[in-house]
């Protein structure tokens, strides 16, 4: 990052409290913050996220509050959470409220980060999200390649003359979220980036739903709330 020479204000970095630090709560989270800012070499970070909903209520309320304290102190631009089913989210929801009594401040939801594509579209989440005006992030919106060859998708790009990755990269900005395809070849990269000179038609969104839940990642999701 700092070899490119672009301005740091032109950066978006978002790093993530491991799930195993979650696990210890306040005083791990607190000092994880710390250790990614010295890592990175920078001032803030502008978007932190807790990697997984592991450690109990107590240890994700403590962690919590670290982000949130990291907010006020100026090292945090923007917090949020990644992999949290609906359960461990209406629970933020009343750490949030605890919070916002013990200290005055609960926090703000900014981002929750998933991995979702037509195969694991977890509308609850989206939805959840949607009526807070939390934006979500899409990892892994392709899928890793995984689907590559499906009927519908094949259909759909040579209908519209695009890859199968722009095919499910349009699909996920046209549902309201944000995309985070990966890769290091400048070639795909450029691919990934062209997706707005066509626009896919309700009949082709309905073509990609389907009634699969097919994660390709992890998902801690499912996890209780005692875990």
């Amino acid at each position: 990052m700092r070899a490119s020479g672009i301005p740091r204000s032109e950066i978006f970095f978002t790093s993530k409290i491991p799930s195993s630090v979650v696990k210890g709560g306040y005083e791990a989270a607190k000092e994880q913050i710390d250790k990614s800012l010295k890592t990175a070499g920078v001032d803030y970070i502008d978007l932190m996220l807790l990697h997984a909903p592991y450690g109990g209520s107590a240890a994700r309320k403590g962690a919590w509050k670290a982000l949130v304290e990291g907010v006020e102190e100026g090292k945090l631009r923007s917090i949020g959470i990644s992999n949290y089913g609906v359960h461990h989210l209406d629970e933020l929801e009343q750490h949030i409220a605890e919070l916002k009594a013990e200290r005055g401040n609960g926090g703000i939801i900014s981002v929750g980060q998933y991995e979702i594509h037509p195969w694991c579209a977890r509308s609850d989440i989206t939805d959840w999200c949607a009526k807070r005006n939390i934006a979500c992030e899409a990892y892994s919106p392709v899928v890793q390649g995984a689907r590559w060859g499906e009927k519908s998708l094949v259909k759909l790009a040579g209908k519209h003359g695009k890859t199968e990755a722009q095919i499910l990269l349009r699909w996920s900005i046209q549902k309201g979220l944000v995309p985070l395809p990966k890769s290091v070849t400048p070639s795909r990269i450029q691919e990934n980036a062209g997706l707005y000179d066509f626009e896919l038609s309700p009949e082709d969104m309905t073509e990609l739903e389907t009634d699969e839940y097919s994660p390709v990642c992890w998902d801690p999701l499912k996890s209780g709330l005692d875990n």
